[in-house]
């Protein structure tokens, strides 16, 4: 089953000729490839799949597809408290990546 998940753009950036953007999903931060939505900029909601934003969604459906993933288990209780659809967002990256 393939699963793509709506996160937060935090920030945006150009390089090496694509655009990319640190993604918040819950309490998590990866870099995603943002070519294929142009028109989405920092503080829009993404959906996300392997690494690729394939479509602008607004932050109610964001929260709602988070609240199902956590009624059928999908998300751990750590991350969906740091989410910032049921607390203040934490700051953190979480993230492994280096980012700048």
């Amino acid at each position: 089953m393939c699963l793509a998940i709506p996160g937060k753009i935090l920030d945006t950036r150009e390089e090496n000729g694509s655009r990319l953007g640190r993604v918040q999903f819950g309490g998590i931060t990866r870099l995603v490839q943002l070519d294929f939505v142009p028109e989405a900029g920092v503080g829009d909601y993404v959906i996300v799949h392997v690494g690729f934003a394939l479509s602008k969604v607004n932050a109610e459906e964001a929260a709602r597809t988070y609240q199902l993933l956590e009624e059928i288990g999908m998300l751990d209780a750590e991350e969906t408290q740091d989410s910032g659809f049921r607390s203040q967002d934490s700051g953190s990256s979480g993230s492994g990546s280096p980012e700048s």
